[in-house]
């Protein structure tokens, strides 16, 4: 069987209107060279198990009996890919006509690029952010402190405003919604670690394909519409613990023992700060007590252990 240029793998969890779409969208795709997709569904109860085979039988469909997370998921489906590129795509994300295509191709024009990330554009074709800096100090206190919105889209927090000009730019790291791996920068880099549950699975592998020398682009003539947050709205507690958990993960990971002490207390700082805005507002308001509790419920979770 001749080697596709390109697998697609699609982790799926509970969104099976959304993985329709994504599906027929990158299938209906002509991809020089050819391309497969590969599913693994994370125990859907929704039906995606059963559109797929019924939809799309062309589909590969891994169906796991419990929800494994993102990353070893991923991995589950990059084992089984042959594909000489690979992209990395969540079922809320629908690739416009000609983006897989505008990805390869520029991945196959510059050797020294590890990942490529498209342009994101919101369901009603506003903008979406899709690349970033890794995460520094500043970064992690405006994300429990905003300040003025022009502060939060600057470079302090981690911004790129050269992303709006509509050229090619390196970058630390693309959101994770759709990424464009090379095979062979995946073998020299390795899998996603498997310790990130859910989140920043690309940053980490991204810092890693940095460190080792590649470099990592985006490409705004590959459009994708990014519905976002479909799986992890499910369950938003859960989700936000998993957030910082993996964020702290990842400063272990990356910062040296200052950074880490700092960027932890400023987590801890945050949190509390937000119990105690919700038990002061609890003095007057008696719903606001049970946010208050819930917030200190989500500290207790996010610094176990």
């Amino acid at each position: 069987m001749d080697t596709p240029a390109l697998s697609i793998v699609v982790v799926s969890y509970n969104v099976a209107p959304l993985l329709e779409r994504c599906l027929a969208a990158v299938l209906a795709e002509r991809v020089p060279g050819g391309h497969e997709v590969v599913v693994v569904d994370n125990a859907s109860t929704d039906g995606s198990r059963a559109l797929v085979r019924e939809r799309f039988p062309q589909v590969c469909l891994v169906a796991n009996e419990a929800n494994v997370g993102f990353a070893r998921a991923t991995n589950q489906g990059l084992a089984l890919a042959r594909g000489r590129a690979l992209l990395l795509l969540n079922p809320d994300a629908e690739p416009q006509p000609g983006a897989l295509a505008a990805l390869l191709a520029f991945l196959g024009s510059h050797p020294d690029a590890a990942a490529v990330g498209p342009a994101l554009r919101n369901p009603d074709g506003t903008p979406q952010r899709a690349c970033f800096r890794f995460p520094t100090l500043p970064m992690f206190f405006l994300d429990l402190f905003p300040l003025h919105p022009r502060l939060m889209e600057s470079r302090l927090n981690g911004r790129y405003p050269a992303e709006q000009r509509g050229r090619p730019l390196r970058i630390d790291h693309p959101l994770g919604a759709c990424v464009l791996l090379r095979r062979e920068a995946l073998e020299a880099v390795g899998p996603l670690d498997e310790g990130y549950f859910i989140y920043c699975e690309e940053v980490d592998w991204c810092w890693r394909a940095r460190r080792a020398g590649w470099e990592v682009y985006h490409v705004p003539q590959a459009v994708v519409v990014h519905y976002g947050g479909q799986s992890t709205r499910q369950a938003p507690e859960a989700m936000f613990v998993a957030l910082y958990r993996s964020r702290l993960r990842l400063l272990e990971r990356h910062y040296g023992p200052v950074r880490r002490a700092i960027a932890r207390a400023i987590v801890r700082v945050g949190l509390l700060a937000r119990v105690a805005a919700a038990g002061v507002r609890g003095l007057v308001d008696p719903t606001a007590r049970a946010e208050a509790t819930r917030w200190w419920r989500v500290y207790g979770a996010i610094f176990a252990g």
